[in-house]
């Protein structure tokens, strides 16, 4: 197969607000092969991530990303690879091109697992898909109180765990914080599994970080998620010292292997976590994967969108049976429900697996995503180089 077309979509709510949801907006790549189709997304700014696709060359570490994927050979799992390290090579000056060939690379997967009647994650070698325990992911209430009721939700629909994030998480007093935590646990139960996640709040400030570990201790958290800002290896470290029961989680923000691989390596972490729509696609994220486990850190997917990216991000980890939690889009955006006719629900023991169908399993709901369609033109001198008119049905 050759590959003829790759087009991107950009969705969008009709309003985006200014919180830590990022199922607000999204970037649905399709990729065209010989008459095969394949999707993929990408988690990034979309206007960004088209541009990088289309700007013109600046030298020859800084081309357009098309540059190294249309009319590439696609017939196995080696010319996946291989593209994936021709973007790197030749787009490693465009600082986007890393979430652009994110979306590329997940569709190229799809594709592939489709055109041979196969899973993605048995593409990956994998003999099964294993089940993981889905945490719903959410946000902290504007008050302990919020926390409480969300906490609750969270336990009344089958989850056996849960996380908490963002917010006014770490941008009050310590206190505060563990009103937050306490009422958190509350809400849940002392069986359900707690975990947090503080958004990168305190920069690479340890001391405030460490003030809050008291209550997560008490409260039985099993990590705590992004305390600092992706790549603060000796901020982490610092405070991976402090901790006793509670671990550390991050990553999410590493846009290639070599990021995710100095986080394990240096930052002291008990889980590391992965976007497969950031790191460079399915590809680099098995990558990450298979390096954690030789590490003896536990990967874990960052997913808090549409279940398009949970499929995705689910395939890279799929046949590891220790590596058994998943992040599951709890509450996310209309546009983020909507986003696939198919779903990936928790069974009734609250665990997720990576659909044995081809592929990914899923395909976008496009009766329900016209009305999120924005239209999208790029020009350059006078030329257009990009359209989004073209839609996929």
């Amino acid at each position: 197969m050759k590959i003829s077309s790759v087009d991107f979509f950009y969705l969008s709510l009709p309003e985006v607000r200014d919180i830590g949801d990022g199922s607000q907006d999204a970037l649905l790549v399709r990729v065209e092969a010989d008459g095969h189709v394949g999707w993929g997304e990408c988690e990034a700014a979309p206007l960004v991530s088209i541009a990088s696709w289309n700007c013109p060359m600046s030298h020859s570490a800084c081309k357009p990303v098309s540059a190294s994927v249309l009319g590439q050979r696609l017939d196995n799992v080696d010319d996946i690879r291989r593209i994936n390290a021709c973007v790197r090579e030749h787009s490693f000056d465009l600082l986007q091109a890393d979430h652009t060939l994110s979306g590329i690379d997940i569709a190229l997967w799809d594709l592939l697992g489709r055109k041979l009647g196969e899973p993605v994650w048995r593409l990956l070698g994998y003999k099964r898909s294993f089940p993981k325990t889905a945490y719903a992911s959410q946000l902290f209430g504007d008050d302990p109180q919020a926390t409480l009721r969300r906490a609750e939700a969270a336990a009344r629909s089958g989850y056996r765990a849960a996380k908490f994030g963002w917010g006014p998480y770490g941008r009050g007093t310590a206190e505060t914080d563990a009103a937050h935590v306490h009422a958190a646990r509350e809400g849940l139960g002392k069986d359900i599994a707690l975990l947090v996640d503080a958004g990168t709040v305190w920069g690479d400030d340890a001391a405030a970080a460490k003030k809050r570990l008291a209550a997560l201790e008490i409260c039985g958290a099993v990590w705590l998620e992004e305390p600092f800002v992706n790549g603060a290896l000796s901020a982490y470290h610092e405070l991976s010292k402090s901790c006793k029961t509670v671990k550390l989680a991050g990553g999410e923000g590493c846009h290639n292997f070599h990021q995710a691989s100095a986080m394990i390596d240096y930052a002291g972490l008990g889980f590391v976590q992965i976007d497969t729509g950031r790191i460079g696609g399915i590809t680099t994220a098995k990558q990450v994967a298979d390096y954690a486990v030789a590490k003896g850190v536990q990967f874990v997917n960052h997913t808090f969108t549409t279940h398009l990216a949970l499929s995705a991000s689910l395939q890279p980890f799929a046949g590891m049976e220790r590596d058994n939690l998943c992040e599951y889009p709890f509450e996310p955006s209309a546009l983020g429900r909507e986003f696939t006719a198919g779903k990936i629900p928790p069974d009734a023991n609250g665990q997720v697996c990576a659909p044995e169908s081809p592929g990914l399993g899923l395909e976008p709901d496009w009766v329900a995503l016209k009305k999120y369609l924005v239209e999208v033109e790029i020009k350059v001198a006078g030329r257009k180089v990009f359209s989004s008119s073209r839609v996929p049905c």
